[in-house]
């Protein structure tokens, strides 16, 4: 087991990964407030996984009660926050009950918002099965649901008591899903590691293979730059900015296309692709990069365009963006391999043009 931290004062938390920690009760009981947790999941991990972790617990006299939600983004969504809060309320859970969110993005963040609401906050733990989960949504307190107008544009920042990433989970992750995940990890390598980038040239096939020690390094280090830049700016007011590299674009693939029709991480990977577009048309990057960046996309198995939506409609939905600030939209960009910036007064022409070359 590799343990991290998250450095948040007294509200710092363990980042644990590692082979069978979902038998690891012992990881779970000192975060308890009480011999009581909520265990949220949804129809697809549940039945691989909810009895597994009960078992646990149960070995310790915890008593549990469970929410199955429906699974994908198209359900992350007021409706089916209301399934918890039901549960919730059904079983009469008081403040000192913790809920678990044991599931990918989705369910981590909606776990993770309801915690935040429930009687005005009650601590949770995350428990991601999924690439993308373990190496960037369980960590760092953004939960969130989606609007038909933008994503994850209603929310809060509450951050876990503990992040435990059963490596194990990926063996039965769907071959896309895992894919999906990959394009969180190469953004770290993007943004502030060239040399994490260069390692994940050479060991992406044994990535995708699962290979056990290549798995365990691009998690741990994927979550070491993540907790790093949450210690330094929780609330996403300066550096945290820069890990939606790809996202301002992307999440106007989502919304456009409808929630679930593109997984996360491959409009994320759409998406940097525009951004490194735009970031050669400001002269920040060169072909070579350009080409580097494509072909590790492209060996993960992830799309490198955009669908075909017209510029308009990309800017319409790009307006709506968290990034938005006075009005202007502000763009993660990068000044090279490993280095990403925070750009604003783009000129629209050139944010056109750069969609435009890798929309379809």
């Amino acid at each position: 087991m590799r343990t991290l931290n998250v450095d948040l004062g007294a509200r710092s938390y363990p980042i644990h990964i590692g082979r069978g920690l979902l038998d690891r009760s012992d990881l779970i009981l000192p975060k308890l407030r009480a011999p009581r947790v909520a265990v949220v999941t949804n129809e697809i991990v549940g039945p691989l996984y909810l009895e597994r972790l009960c078992a646990s617990l149960r070995r310790e006299n915890i008593d549990i009660i469970s929410a199955v939600l429906p699974d994908g983004e198209a359900h992350k969504d007021w409706q089916t926050l209301n399934l918890i809060f039901d549960a919730l309320l059904r079983g009469s859970c008081e403040r000192a009950t913790t809920l678990i969110a044991l599931g990918g993005g989705v369910v981590g963040d909606m776990g993770g918002f309801a915690a935040a609401s429930y009687q005005r906050g009650i601590h949770f733990i995350q428990v991601p099965t999924t690439l993308l989960a373990q190496v960037d949504s369980s960590v760092g307190g953004k939960t969130a649901i989606n609007h038909p107008l933008g994503k994850n544009m209603i929310g809060a920042f509450h951050q876990p008591r503990l992040v435990l990433a059963d490596t194990e989970t990926l063996s039965t992750l769907p071959a896309r899903e895992f894919s999906a995940g990959l394009a969180e990890v190469i953004k770290y390598g993007l943004i502030r590691d060239a040399g994490f980038f260069a390692w994940l040239e050479r060991n992406l096939d044994a990535l995708r293979a699962l290979e056990p020690e290549a798995l365990a390094w691009a998690i741990e280090c994927s979550c070491r730059h993540k907790a790093e830049i949450v210690a330094i700016d929780e609330t996403e007011q300066g550096e945290r900015a820069l890990l939606n590299l790809g996202h301002t674009f992307g999440h106007a693939i989502e919304t456009g296309q409808g929630y679930g029709q593109w997984l996360h991480g491959e409009a994320v990977a759409a998406g940097t692709m525009m951004a490194a577009e735009l970031s050669r048309r400001l002269g920040w990057l060169n072909g070579d990069d350009i080409m580097r960046i494509e072909r590790l996309f492209v060996r993960a198995g992830l799309p490198v365009a955009g669908p075909a939506m017209g510029v308009p409609r990309y800017l319409e939905l790009m307006a709506h963006d968290k990034k938005v600030e006075a009005g202007k939209l502000r763009f993660v960009l990068l000044r090279g391999i490993g280095r990403g910036v925070m750009a604003a007064d783009i000129a629209m022409d050139e944010v056109s043009a750069a969609i435009e070359a890798r929309c379809g």
